[in-house]
């Protein structure tokens, strides 16, 4: 089978983690923080919190904004459900704003359009999280000139873009946003096994994520409320979580920072190359932007409208050649436990459209020029 997505680890990787394994820390050592440093400085931003996840990092980043239950947090409905989940986690409730046909990330015409209507009902959200779909950067200049004027904060769900670019700026420099999340899962970019990051150039919202993850914890002495009391002393300054990440899977995920810019480059000559070979197949394509360079995560298509009533079967004709396709994603309010917290989600056309028709094909950054063409051959196969 051909997979979708896979990890690539090689002997460096393997020799990072094994060497921690050797050493004193395992869980809070010193690879954590030279890990949050590489990818700052990578992003170009002041502050990276690893966690366990890029769910948890998208929770702990509701939590550090102040969202809480009376609020309100909009994102994609074309995401994994942790984009929303993070802003029922915190109480608030959750809605969508559905996708531009040709990025297929949040659209910004959706957006304004809602946010007229919610501003008449007093109904605006705190929080909007646009999602990076495969990796191409939303168009983040006009979802913040929305958000300064309607008031809302801004989390980027980065999590398929590490190493893509929106502007003259990596993904994760926070120019456009409050907080900008990463995960490092085996199949994105780099993985550290499991985790994530929170981004942010606020120091204050990097304090609140750096207790939220541990506990609410803190040895920091200038910021206990009280005397210290002692060398074994710290202090719970709020109600926090266990999600940090292990030196275990930071040293891993150091390790692979090193081949970001190597992968990335890989997966871009891979999807230049399906551009190319699927041009004249009627497929639609993920649009490219002129403002953004994608990481190339995913490698997304859409069957034209006459042959829509035929996606499950090419789906399974494809995993039955042994192409081991995908659908990214199901959209968040058609799930059962959404559909019990509302039976009215709204309209979202364009949503529904690439739900009918989406297949993610095999990307990563070490498939073959031979399985890329295998998976391009089924493909026309089953089309003509």
């Amino acid at each position: 089978m051909i997979p979708y997505g896979r990890q690539d680890i090689n002997q460096e990787d393997i020799d990072a983690v094994v060497d921690v394994l050797q050493s004193d820390f395992l869980t809070q050592g010193p690879c954590v923080p030279k890990f949050e440093s590489a990818v700052a400085g990578y992003c170009g931003v002041a502050h990276a919190i690893a966690v366990n996840s890029a769910t948890s990092a998208l929770h702990i980043a509701c939590l550090a904004l102040g969202l809480q239950k009376g609020d309100i947090l909009w994102t994609s409905p074309i995401t994994f459900v942790a984009s929303s989940n993070a802003g029922l986690y915190c109480g608030a409730e959750v809605d969508f704003v559905d996708i531009d046909p040709i990025t297929c990330n949040m659209s910004v015409s959706a957006l304004k359009q809602k946010l007229d209507q919610a501003a008449a009902q007093n109904r605006l959200p705190k929080i909007v999280v646009p999602v990076h779909l495969s990796g191409l950067s939303a168009d983040m200049a006009a979802i913040a000139a929305l958000g300064r004027e309607y008031g809302f904060r801004i989390i980027e769900d980065a999590s398929h873009a590490i190493g893509g670019r929106y502007g003259d700026q990596p993904v994760g420099s926070c120019q456009y946003s409050d907080i900008t999340v990463f995960s490092f899962h085996p199949v994105k970019i780099i993985t550290t096994g499991e985790g994530g990051m929170a981004l942010t150039n606020d120091a204050g919202l990097a304090q609140s994520m750096q207790l939220l993850r541990s506990h609410g914890i803190t040895r920091d002495t200038a910021l206990y409320e009280g005397p210290n009391e002692g060398p074994w002393y710290y202090q719970q300054l709020e109600l926090g979580f266990n999600y940090r990440m292990t030196d275990i899977c930071a040293a891993l995920g150091l390790s692979q920072m090193s081949r970001l810019d190597t992968f990335v480059s890989a997966r871009a000559k891979l999807a230049d190359r399906y551009d190319s070979l699927l041009q004249s197949t009627g497929l639609i394509l993920q649009g490219r932007s002129s403002e953004a360079s994608s990481a190339h995560h995913l490698y997304v298509v859409r069957l034209p409208q006459n042959l829509e009533s035929s996606h499950l079967s090419i789906f399974n004709a494809l995993r039955g050649a042994g192409i081991g396709v995908n659908l990214h994603y199901i959209p968040v309010y058609r799930h059962p436990y959404y559909r019990k917290l509302r039976s009215d989600w709204g309209d979202f056309p364009q949503s529904e459209a690439y739900y009918r028709s989406a297949i993610s094909l095999p990307l990563f950054a070490t498939l073959t020029i031979q399985d890329q063409n295998t998976v391009v051959a089924a493909l026309n196969g089953l089309l003509n």
